[in-house]
């Protein structure tokens, strides 16, 4: 069988299954990409890059920006599929990441070869993540009469690919859900899966960056940016109510200090500055600033934690979630509708509101205390990502969806 992979990076969300179908002699496996972010997990995955011949124009409609740059992306894409071609190649299936680009004129480079798309994320200026975040905190504004037509517009291109699609998937209920009626029934939901045996209760080992007392409880955040859709001022607020509380905590964070999902900071700031800023009297020698983790690193953070923070606004839910419920960390997560998909309220986490950081803080303090939560949280965690979302049981089910799509 002959597969192809589209996305912007590689490899990205196809890493494991890629490397799966390679691994089956019987199959030749390309992907198609404009950067290369990390190795395959197996070699015999071929990657072809392709270069944009530019940029969106800044003269551009503002609306359309995001829709010229996607069909840069797809036309660049399309010309690396037609050497392809020219090479012999034709895949039986064509897996394509939706909205961003590559697979835009897929279905115009392989006329009928079937594509699965991967629909991440539909865009709502309402009742969403774009009007979540309240007026004039951590760059909460109203949406503009301007932002909802310019939002609607960066829908384009995935309308495009879903329409050209024989398959679609989404990893969560809650994201399929953001879809219209009509394209929603035909979103199947399938997570990509965590490897639940990497990330598994077990000895912490040193983190770099993290020199504290053996005994001392330390609570943990880590993101891949410090920013508001992921609630980091939220969560700085609550960890200064908790260094109050308890002298000997202490708190580490997790992340690079720059923003991947909504508000940027007040101008020469970022929301790591901006935060100091606000609190002065935060105890800056109990709080440690790691920076991007290995993931070993990442995963000895996450076995070293007493309490671990999850937020997000209602957004694509962090894979980072379900590893942390599958190292058997003790979760303080947000009540938002991605979270409440895949923990329960004293059950697998406590939720908390995501703007309240006094209620984050009581929720924190309460697993703090309480060493027999914290046990049944820590135990009932492990066993939902086990039984929800382990790649070990995943990963077959994405396998079998390519190979019996035609």
């Amino acid at each position: 069988m002959k597969i192809l992979f589209l996305h912007r990076f590689f490899p990205a969300q196809y890493r494991h299954v890629a490397a799966a179908l390679a691994a089956d002699p019987a199959n030749e496996v390309r992907f198609v990409a404009a950067e290369r972010e990390a190795e395959p997990a197996d070699p015999r995955v071929r990657l072809s890059l392709y270069m944009r011949s530019r940029a969106a124009h800044p003269t551009t409609h503002h609306y359309l920006q995001f829709a010229e740059n996607a069909v840069l992306h797809g036309q660049a894409a399309f010309r690396q599929m037609r050497a392809l071609a020219a090479e012999g190649f034709r895949p039986d299936v064509i897996c394509a990441h939706a909205g961003f680009g590559p697979g835009m004129f897929a279905a115009d480079a392989f006329p009928g070869v079937p594509i699965i798309a991967y629909a991440e994320w539909f865009y709502r200026a309402r009742n969403s993540d774009a009007d979540f975040l309240p007026l004039g905190v951590d760059g909460g504004s109203a949406v503009s009469d301007d932002d909802a037509c310019r939002l609607r517009l960066r829908n384009a291109g995935i309308l495009v690919e879903l329409a050209a699609a024989t398959r679609i998937l989404s990893p969560t209920q809650f994201q399929r859900d953001q879809f219209p009626p009509g394209i929603r029934e035909r979103i199947e939901v399938l997570h990509d899966g965590v490897d639940t045996e990497y990330f598994a209760p077990g000895p912490a080992g040193p983190v770099p960056g993290l020199a504290i007392p053996r005994e001392a409880p330390l609570v943990t955040y880590a993101t891949r940016g410090l920013d508001p859709y992921r609630g980091f001022p939220e969560f700085m607020r609550a960890a200064a109510i908790l260094l109050r509380q308890h002298p000997g905590l202490q708190v580490a964070v997790a992340g690079e200090d720059k923003v991947f999902y909504g508000a940027q900071a007040p101008a020469g700031e970022t929301w790591r500055s901006q935060m100091l800023k606000e609190l002065p009297g935060l105890d800056t020698g109990r709080v440690h600033f790691l920076g991007a983790l290995s993931l070993a690193d990442y995963r000895a953070l996450l076995r070293r934690s007493t309490v671990h923070v999850y937020l997000t606004v209602p957004f694509v839910l962090s894979w980072s979630l379900i590893e942390a419920m599958a190292t058997g960390a003790a979760i303080v997560a947000s009540d938002t509708a991605p979270v409440r998909e895949a923990m329960r309220d004293g059950q697998e986490g406590l939720l908390a509101p995501f703007t309240s950081p006094e209620a984050i803080a009581a929720r924190i303090a309460r697993i703090l205390s309480t060493e027999s939560l914290r046990a049944d949280l820590t135990r009932a965690a492990r066993m939902a990502a086990l039984a929800r979302y382990s790649r070990k049981s995943l990963l077959p089910q994405h396998v079998s969806v390519i190979e019996s799509t035609q």
